[in-house]
């Protein structure tokens, strides 16, 4: 499996995890509270969420690196979307252990 992460520094990350897992639970089983939330896309393939006071972390899981790249773009472009009004820098996803 190979997992990547993403640390994004908003005082609004617990709005844009539930606005993305909202947008997302239409299409997939998605499980979320206000610090927490997997969107489960395929068998093989997932984004975790969790909010703290100042951070949105987003990690993914995904069988191959094509996937796994595809999916940070689809995520990050959708997290975007939703925080159109805040400047969120520059997101940089870095590969982690699998656990």
């Amino acid at each position: 499996m190979h997992v990547s992460e993403a640390h994004v520094p908003t005082a609004s990350a617990s709005r844009y995890l539930q606005q993305i897992c909202k947008h997302w639970s239409h299409k997939f089983a998605v499980e979320f509270t206000p610090e927490a939330g997997c969107v489960p896309f395929s068998e093989d393939r997932r984004c975790d969420f969790s909010a703290s006071a100042d951070t949105l972390t987003m990690r993914i899981h995904a069988a191959d690196e094509a996937t796994l790249e595809r999916t940070q773009q689809v995520v990050l472009d959708h997290l975007k979307r939703f925080a159109f009004r805040e400047d969120l820098g520059d997101i940089r996803w870095t590969r982690v252990t699998a656990d």
